[in-house]
């Protein structure tokens, strides 16, 4: 990657097209057209996210590098615009005003399974675990989740017990609260 000042970095707003964690990176499609922006996954890892949502738009900083546009720093990431069709029942009668309300818990990814559509986090300081639905994943803006990574969970009591309503990044949640 060649050296630039901070003039030859545009902010670009763009939509992901797909990011793949176990690759270590994905694609971003600017919102004005051109060539594919590689996004990396330490550029992700700067904003303290480990995935993004394939759909979720995103401010990015870019430059252009002998190997074409690529993303140097995240400024913003928002889940995908088009609405994801709940299948959760828990989630399906509650007010979404109520849901946003909801207290952040700070949670530790205990595992996560893409493949099964699921996993669970153990709250801080409680015993018992969080289920953690991928479609909930997805409309938090986020594709996948690693055991051990520290999140931030909006949390209700499900008919099955506790599930999360939100996941939020851990950076994230903190630059809310703070």
């Amino acid at each position: 990657m060649t050296q630039t000042d901070e003039s030859e970095r545009p902010e670009v707003s763009g939509q992901v097209k797909w990011f793949d964690p176990a690759k270590g990176f994905g694609f971003v499609v600017a919102d004005t057209g051109g060539p594919d922006i590689l996004l990396h996954a330490n550029v992700l890892r700067n904003f303290g996210q480990s995935s993004v949502a394939d759909g979720s738009q995103v401010m990015l900083m870019v430059q252009q590098t002998e190997r074409g546009m690529q993303a140097v720093e995240i400024i913003s990431i928002a889940p995908p615009r088009t609405p994801v069709s709940t299948v959760l029942a828990d989630l399906a009668v509650l007010d979404p005003e109520e849901l946003a309300s909801r207290p952040l818990e700070p949670a530790r990814v205990k595992w996560f399974d893409k493949g099964k559509g699921f996993g669970f986090a153990n709250v801080f300081a409680m015993g018992d675990d969080v289920f953690i639905h991928v479609e909930v994943l997805r409309q938090s803006g986020l594709a996948d989740l690693l055991p051990g990574e520290a999140v931030c969970l909006r949390v209700i009591e499900g008919k099955r017990g506790r599930m999360a309503t939100e996941v939020l990044p851990w950076d994230t949640a903190v630059k809310e609260l703070g």
